[in-house]
């Protein structure tokens, strides 16, 4: 008898599907020679340290470290688990034949893996290793069953993390809640979760500690649009007013218009991260939403394999992409202009080199039916990127017109598309007018200027503060985490970046929980700060390895390695080791008392009311305890426009005609009234 071990019982009964197994036994299936079973996710672990020793039960700072000679895995406590079990090791003791369907990747490997040992697996066994659930990728995927030990290498990387989370993770827990805890609460230490954390305390440091500074542009308006000049910013206004009365003087003089042609490329198709991303930025989805709803996509058969850190397919994908395209039913009217046609196999989006264990997540081309509104949300992105991937290039002019007022120089530049191409694609969104925005000056279409032209024109001198840099949201989170706290927007440096990155994109969404469930961090609409524990957890910690995303960002190269067959994995735990007794022998040296403050999430909570209240009351009261109906905020800067609030800052409603004033939240909160914003408006007329 064959027996296929797959990771869900929904996985579970496709396969039994697929195989032709229809009998419903207690813990699996029968049929057609097959018996198809399931675990529950991990049904086994590492041992914890008093399954090795006695002593290890009790948290003291002498037990430190704790280093198993030999890890041993068991059963997870729960009689569900354990029965499920004991069906599966009696069927895996009469098996002939052992098929792993875990999912096709580190952890699904690791899953089985611990199972089939603990169960005692002695015959043959063999890995179906598919990137989609749909009939056709399940029978291909059986009639191209592997070798099993074609997949050591992924299972030692897989044990080498388990193995290296569990020595830093136990000794650095105990040994900081334990030297610093107050016996309050379990100071959470983790590999990746800590250095994550770090990123978080040390932006808001930056945010505290920034001391914004003036600058002056020198602009004109000339026929309604605005030039800047090239001379770049003035750090002293005197020096700007200079500029500002030369200009004064003379007609403005256009010297140059040139235009230059150019394609944009369609985005790249989504790993998990950049999903994430996009789904965070779009629908305010935390990145553990967006992980259960792409992997209940996966479990539906309309999207591929979701946890990929590559944006590319493979060679192979290629034929199959009308048949993909034609099974889009509800974007018909998208994929119409695709039928009949050669279909682009642009390096963009094939490229086998950037291949690992699976491709990007893309539509099966499984009819899309019965999903939720936020699957729908999730599936539409998925489906629109793919499409887009084959349609031609966007064609854009840009224009660049300079000017000339005296002797000095200004310039602007416009963009026009001419053929939309797979913009078209994407259905289109209106902007919303946002002060947060007001200093990025979008590229318009540009009037038609006429080299040599002349004519009157009203210099500006534009007032601008330095801005402190803003607060992580998931999105930004999660590319951090990618590229090791490195924050970049191009896709090939951040594909370079991406073999340092903390994390595995399956398991950072997790992390970013556990910060929240240790209260070490905090959500304000989008925008993530860490508690008081959290920066004082970070202050205390001296050891660079355990909280910089640099070095940890090497470590995670080195499990890549592992998993390549380029680095061993006996030589990552020694290293692991050393580390631990170093990290140890440090703190226990630690004589300066110190200790962090323990805020619990109802702490937290509460501040965040008592602060709310506060705010509420003061904005109620006027000078004479009623509330004020005339006292009106009004900008300093440019002395006309009201105040706005924007998603992350107060700005003035006069930022479409060039008024830069700005307010960041991170430093003066959120939701002041305009009574309380006056005081403060003041202080920046004197």
């Amino acid at each position: 008898m064959k027996v296929c071990i797959a990771e869900k019982p929904s996985v579970a009964r496709e396969i039994a599907d697929v195989l032709g197994a229809t009998e419903r036994k207690n813990g699996y299936i029968e049929g057609n020679g097959y018996q198809v079973t399931w675990t529950f996710g991990h049904l086994c672990t590492l041992k914890e340290p008093h399954d090795y020793a006695q002593e290890w039960k009790r948290w003291a700072l002498s037990s430190l470290p704790m280093i198993p000679p030999r890890f041993g895995i068991k059963l997870i406590s729960n009689p569900t688990y354990e029965q499920q079990f004991k069906v599966i090791e009696s069927l895996m003791q009469n098996a002939d034949m052992i098929i792993n369907c875990g999912d096709a990747g580190q952890e699904g490997e690791l899953i089985q893996r611990w199972v089939m040992q603990k169960a005692g697996a002695k015959c043959p066994v063999y890995r179906l290793w598919i990137s989609s659930l749909t009939e056709e990728a399940i029978r291909d995927g059986f009639q191209q069953l592997r070798e099993q030990t074609e997949f050591n290498k992924l299972y030692e990387a897989g044990l080498s993390r388990a193995i290296g989370d569990w020595l830093l993770g136990m000794n650095a827990t105990r040994l900081y809640t334990l030297r610093y805890g107050q016996n309050r609460q379990v100071l959470s230490i983790g590999r990746v979760q800590t250095p994550t954390l770090a990123l978080i305390v040390n932006r808001q440091a930056e945010i505290e500690n920034f001391k914004p500074e003036p600058y002056w542009e020198l602009k004109t308006i000339y026929r309604n649009v605005t030039f800047s000049a090239t001379k770049g910013k003035f750090t002293k206004k005197e020096e700007g007013e200079a500029f500002l009365e030369k200009v004064k003087e003379d007609d403005f003089t256009v010297t140059d218009v040139s235009e230059k042609k150019g394609k944009e490329y369609a985005p790249r198709l989504f790993d998990l991260t950049s999903l994430q991303v996009e789904c965070n930025k779009k629908f305010a989805f935390t990145a553990d939403d967006t992980l259960k709803l792409i992997q209940s996509l996966y479990e539906k058969k309309v999207t591929t394999y979701p946890r990929v850190d590559t944006t590319f397919l493979s060679d192979d994908i290629y034929p199959k992409v009308p048949a993909t395209l034609n099974g889009l039913v509800d974007y018909s009217e998208l994929t119409a202009p695709l039928k009949g046609i050669k279909l682009p196999k642009s390096k963009r989006v094939f490229d086998n080199t950037k291949i690992t264990d699976h491709h990007a997540i893309i539509p099966t081309g499984v009819p899309a039916r019965n999903l939720t509104d936020n699957e729908r949300k999730v599936y539409d992105l998925v489906a629109r990127r793919f499409i887009a991937a084959f349609y031609p290039d966007c064609e854009i002019s840009t224009t660049t017109v300079l000017g000339k007022v005296g002797d000095i120089d200004f310039k602007v530049s416009g963009k026009q598309i001419l053929k939309p191409g797979w913009r078209s694609v994407f259905a289109t969104e209106p902007k919303e007018s946002d002060p947060d925005n007001n200093a990025q000056e979008e590229e318009a279409v540009l009037p038609d200027f006429h080299k040599g032209e002349s004519g009157s024109h009203q210099p500006i001198l534009k007032e601008t503060w330095t801005t402190p840099p803003k607060p992580y949201t998931e999105a930004t989170l999660l590319r951090a985490m990618e590229t090791a706290g490195k924050l970049v927007d191009n896709d090939e440096l951040r594909d370079a970046l991406k073999e340092n990155g903390i994390g595995r994109p399956s398991t950072r969404a997790a992390i970013i929980e556990t910060l929240f469930k240790r209260n070490y961090i905090r959500k304000e609409r989008k925008s993530l700060y860490p508690t008081a524990t959290g920066k004082e957890l970070i202050s205390v910690i001296q050891e660079e390895l355990l909280k910089s995303a640099e070095l940890t960002g090497l470590w995670e190269k080195k499990l890549r390695q592992i998993e390549k067959g380029s680095y061993e994995a006996r030589t990552f735990l020694e290293e692991l080791k050393q580390m631990v007794n170093e990290i140890v022998i440090h703190v226990l040296s630690d004589q300066t008392g110190k200790s962090i403050t323990i805020e619990n999430q109802s702490q937290t909570a509460s501040k965040k009311k008592t602060e709310a209240a506060a705010k509420e009351s003061n904005g109620k009261k006027s000078k004479k305890g009623t509330r004020s109906k005339s006292a009106k905020a009004v900008c300093p800067l440019c002395g006309k426009g009201s105040i706005l609030r924007g998603k992350t800052a107060y700005g003035c409603s006069e930022y479409k005609n060039g008024c830069a004033f700005r307010l960041d939240y991170a430093k003066y909160g959120a939701g002041l009234t305009d009574e309380q914003l006056i005081p403060i408006l003041e202080g920046f007329k004197d």
